[in-house]
């Protein structure tokens, strides 16, 4: 996945709606008939009305937080300081959460909407949880190039692209050290994951000469100058295609045939908990599939709860590649892993070699 992930709070058409935040903080709630939840979730990453939903039928209260990136969140939860209930951060940063002894197992017999969960959706968690005890997928998606058909020579299906001299200047890059060697470790047919020194330094060596053919390396901008015609060729996140297409119908995402990242945010619950059952109730809520599509419409990042594809009416995203890609269809996916420190370590140097250069 991301060092830091960017999450859809773009959406201006959506956000044109104004719902109440319940609050922010974790201070105390004078809880409801059944006691409170405290949940820890990205910003503009579910419907609020969907929490409203909850309390209404459970008699829960929730208390609802949010956080940036998952750097920001974890320090929070490792000390201590304070106490939630449910968090949702990304892949690698749950096995981190595994590795350091944070994260409670699930009781799956409260969670009986598990079985709403894609079975591909729960096999790709292995790579950060690897028996599907301390997670629940909530949102997934890839890592891919964005084209204008009207700016390119036939259709592209490699990483290769990213490197052709006739597109110099119309390229995007993500500017994020673990998408960026991604795609050239890919490029090279390598891990993404590895901590092989020679093949990062041929991943490095194949970004620094790159760097005259790119025209910026960015994160969110990507989205507006493609919609815009500023560039010909992107790296962007799958749920930001989906809307640049609605934008701009000359634009196509494809999932390179070297492989790609593919990158899911889970519902967790720290091992200091207060309220574990309460947890639970919480993620089997968002497990139900009628809410499971309200907060995929609202977001528009992909939902792995397959009950909830199936009530999707527009059959066009229904049935996308983009947002519900068959993971059988291509090779080499894989999903970010915590590196350690060490593994940080290197990979920032070496990216800051290439920035450097």
């Amino acid at each position: 996945m991301r060092i830091t992930m960017n999450k859809f709070t773009h959406m201006i058409f959506m956000l044109c709606a104004v719902f109440p935040v319940m609050l922010t903080g974790c201070q105390k709630a004078s809880g409801g008939e059944n006691g409170e939840v405290i949940v820890y979730n990205w910003g503009e990453y579910l419907d609020p009305e969907t929490l409203d939903l909850f309390e209404e039928e459970t008699g829960i209260h929730v208390i609802y937080d949010e956080f940036d990136t998952n750097e920001a969140m974890y320090p929070k939860v490792e000390a201590g300081a304070a106490s939630y209930d449910v968090i949702c951060p990304s892949d690698y940063m749950i096995q981190k959460m595994i590795d350091n002894d944070l994260l409670a197992e699930i009781n799956f017999e409260n969670i009986p909407n598990i079985k709403n969960i894609g079975q591909q959706y729960l096999d790709q968690s292995r790579e950060f949880d690897p028996e599907n005890k301390y997670s629940v997928p909530y949102c997934f998606g890839t890592v891919g190039i964005l084209y204008n058909k009207t700016m390119v020579d036939g259709p592209i299906d490699s990483w290769s692209v990213l490197w052709d001299e006739k597109y110099t200047d119309n390229i995007l890059m993500q500017d994020s050290v673990r998408d960026a060697f991604m795609t050239a470790l890919k490029l090279n047919g390598y891990s993404m994951n590895t901590l092989n020194e020679t093949e990062l330094e041929t991943a490095k060596k194949s970004l620094i000469d790159q760097k005259p053919l790119v025209q910026a390396y960015v994160i969110d901008q990507v989205r507006d100058k493609m919609i815009g015609g500023e560039a010909a060729i992107g790296v962007i996140y799958s749920g930001e295609a989906i809307y640049t297409q609605r934008e701009n119908p000359d634009l196509e995402y494809v999932i390179p045939k070297e492989g790609t990242n593919v990158w899911i945010d889970a519902w967790v619950i720290p091992k200091n908990a207060p309220n574990k059952e309460n947890a639970e109730a919480f993620i089997n809520f968002m497990c139900r599939e009628d809410i499971a599509l309200k907060n995929f419409e609202y977001i528009t990042y992909s939902t792995p709860n397959t009950a909830a594809q199936e009530l999707i009416e527009d059959e066009e995203i229904k049935n996308s590649e983009i947002a519900f890609p068959d993971f059988d269809k291509y090779e080499n996916l894989e999903t970010f892993r915590y590196l350690g420190a060490e593994g940080d370590e290197l990979y920032n140097n070496l990216w800051k070699e290439v920035k450097s250069q």
